[in-house]
């Protein structure tokens, strides 16, 4: 199976019933979007397959024994084995033992969440014959726009450059709500060309309140309008994870910027890792922050994240504030 960028080629039960399915990197959506391909092909081999999950952590000889073999119902069955990175030292060599002759009836899919843990186990099971590696590394800023028009054309539509960066600037930069916009949108459009002016009927109808309009109001300092943008954006439905991503992608342009050897703005977009478009933006908000400003900030953004991912009472209120210190941080 190819990479899992965006909507990779179905696989089919030979690809992956007798054979082990490495799913590394740090985007989850890809990876389970490739643990879900896996299942599907093993379903539509034998619709009664069995489906089991574990947490490596917990994985032993015996317990994947037990998850591998026959049941009563049926001899067909999909493993998924995830956080491979916790797996217990002493499980290592059954593991090895297992995937280097995999039971034919049986696919095994262990997922692996990034980083350097485990990583050991990893280098050995790539040397493995039955082993196949699908990556599902993070995207760069200036990678969305290309995931929505292959979206698109997976979905048997066309999309053109400006009408998919609208959308990433409209919806940002979560690859589940991306992926269905893009949906909604050929659903609604079959067989037509997805259209800018499509996708502002759409999702455009404030698009500058969304979360990218509010981080880029923040970081050029301008408090009044990015507190209004914020309110027009929660109003809107636009949900507060993607607003604190959308600050965090704000605040790692900038940091990347100040650290930048580039002169050109095609060169500048590379090495920072956004859109062209968005070089002189990024410049002009650079003017007003030092790095230790910036550094600040990077705290700030990382308590927001983590207080809207642990069901702050108030979302409202930890993004004002989040948009007030920002401010705040860049005034000084």
């Amino acid at each position: 199976m190819p990479a899992a960028r965006s909507a990779p080629r179905a696989p089919s039960a030979a690809d992956v019933l007798g054979r082990v399915t490495l799913v590394t990197g740090k985007e989850e959506f890809f990876g389970e979007r490739t643990v879900g391909a896996v299942r599907s092909a093993v379903r539509a081999h034998d619709a009664e397959a069995e489906l089991s999950e574990a947490a490596a952590a917990e994985l032993s000889l015996a317990t994947l024994g037990e998850m591998s073999a026959p049941s009563l119902f049926s001899s067909t069955r999909c493993v998924v084995v995830r956080k491979l990175e916790d797996l217990p030292e002493e499980s290592v060599a059954g593991l090895l033992g297992y995937c280097a002759a995999p039971a034919e009836d049986v696919a095994l899919v262990l997922v692996h969440s990034g980083g350097q843990k485990g990583s050991g186990v990893l280098t050995k099971l790539r040397k493995l014959g039955p082993v196949t590696e699908v990556k599902s590394a993070e995207l760069k800023a200036s990678e969305y726009p290309s995931f929505v028009i292959n979206e698109a054309r997976s979905l048997g539509a066309r999309m053109d450059q400006q009408a998919a960066t609208t959308l990433v600037q409209a919806v940002g930069q979560d690859l589940r709500s991306l992926s269905a916009a893009a949906h909604q949108l050929t659903n609604d459009f079959p067989g037509e060309t997805l259209t800018e002016e499509r996708v502002k009927r759409y999702f455009g109808g404030r698009a500058e309140a969304k979360s990218f309009a509010v981080a880029d109001a923040a970081f050029s300092g301008r408090r009044l309008e990015a507190l209004e943008e914020l309110r027009w954006a929660l109003d809107g439905g636009t949900p507060a994870v993607l607003i604190t991503s959308a600050f965090a992608g704000g605040v790692r342009g900038l940091a990347r910027f100040k650290g930048a050897r580039s002169r050109s703005e095609p060169d500048l977009a590379r090495e920072i890792g956004v859109p062209p478009w968005k070089v002189r933006s990024v410049r002009d908000q650079a003017r007003g922050w030092s790095s230790a400003a910036l550094g600040e900030a990077v705290r700030a953004v990382a308590r927001a994240d983590a207080d809207i991912k642990g069901a702050a009472s108030d979302a409202s209120y930890t993004l004002e504030r989040l948009v007030l210190t920002v401010t705040e941080l860049r005034e000084r």
